[in-house]
C-alpha cells in the first residue's frame, strides 16, 4: 500500500496531487446542495465559493507539480543539444 501511494504521489500523472482540490470541490457541492435544500442563502453561496474555488484549484495544482517539471525536464534536453 505504501508503495502504490508513493508511486501515485511520484507519478508524473500527477493523480494525487488533485485529489485535496476535488475533495475541496466535493464538500463545496454538498454544503451547497445543503444550502439550498433548507435555503440558507450563506451556506449555499459559501459552498458555491469552495466549490468553484475546488475547480480552479485542479488544473492549477497539475499545472504547477505535473507540467513545471516536465517543461523543465524538456528544456534541459534541449539546452544539451
Amino acid at each position: 500500500m505504501r508503495r502504490i501511494l508513493a508511486w501515485l504521489a511520484k507519478g508524473e500523472e500527477g493523480h494525487a496531487m488533485t485529489v485535496p482540490p476535488l475533495l475541496a470541490a466535493a464538500a463545496g457541492a454538498i454544503v451547497l446542495a445543503i444550502g439550498a435544500a433548507n435555503d440558507s442563502g450563506v451556506t449555499a453561496i459559501i459552498g458555491g465559493i469552495v466549490l468553484a474555488l475546488g475547480i480552479v484549484a485542479v488544473p492549477v495544482v497539475t499545472h504547477m507539480v505535473v507540467d513545471w517539471d516536465l517543461y523543465a525536464r524538456i528544456e534541459k534536453l534541449e539546452d544539451k543539444k
